[in-house]
Parts: structure tokens; C-alpha cells; sequence
């Protein structure tokens, strides 16, 4: 009962902040008016709720693969920040530094490798069923 209850709470929190993440991202205005009426209205916020959104969805659906922890959580990471640095290319004009775009990339792309180099080191030490 309890890994039916455990994997039934992590598709619908994955459902959750993917929906909702994948909304904001994807369609800010719309999810401004819909869901998060709070004034002034900021595109480049609500694409970054986004983007973080879909990195905790991503981790909690990394953690159904049964990987280690740390491969669940840099694989999280990975997609948050990935996907926030995106936010920064497409709102580049909206403020903030000329740097944020480049030095966010970085900084996913560090991510990304550790996650690839942690799955890659669980796959190889772990037994085959």
C-alpha cells in the first residue's frame, strides 16, 4: 500500500508543477489571468515560474526511475535551470544584466553534464535485474 500511495502522490505532484510549470512557460499572459492575478503582470517572472515548476515536476518524475538521489536531484536542477536560462534568451530585452543569459547557461550546462555524469556512473554501478 505505501509504494502504491508513494508513486500515486508523485504523478500527481508531477502532474501539478508540469501542468502548471508547462502553462507559465509556455503561455504566461494566460496563466497570469487565470491563475496568478497578482499586479503588475511580468512575462519574464511568469516564465521563470516555469521553468522552476518544471524542474520539480522533472525531479519528482526522475525519482520514479529509481536512480540515486543525486542523480534525481542534479536531474531536477538540470531542467529548472536549463529551462531558466531560456527565459532569460527570450526576454533578454526586459531587463536584467546582458550577462544573465550567458552566465545562466553556464551554469545549466554544468548541471546537465554532472546530472549525464551521475546517471551515467549509477547506470554503470548498478547490478542488472
Amino acid at each position: 500500500m505505501s509504494k502504491t500511495l508513494t508513486i500515486a502522490a508523485v504523478l500527481v505532484g508531477a502532474a501539478f508543477f508540469v501542468v502548471t510549470g508547462a502553462w507559465a512557460f509556455a503561455a504566461p499572459h494566460s496563466f497570469f489571468t487565470t491563475v496568478a492575478g497578482y499586479p503588475p503582470y511580468n512575462r519574464h517572472l511568469f516564465h521563470d515560474v516555469g521553468a522552476l515548476s518544471l524542474g520539480i515536476g522533472a525531479g519528482l518524475l526522475f525519482g520514479l526511475t529509481r536512480a540515486r538521489g543525486i542523480v534525481v536531484g542534479l536531474g531536477g536542477a538540470a531542467v529548472g535551470a536549463t529551462l531558466h536560462a531560456v527565459a532569460h534568451w527570450i526576454d533578454r530585452g526586459q531587463g536584467g544584466r546582458a550577462s544573465d543569459p550567458w552566465l545562466l547557461s553556464l551554469f545549466a550546462l554544468v548541471l546537465v553534464a554532472g546530472a549525464l555524469a551521475a546517471a551515467q556512473r549509477d547506470r554503470v554501478g548498478r547490478p542488472t535485474e
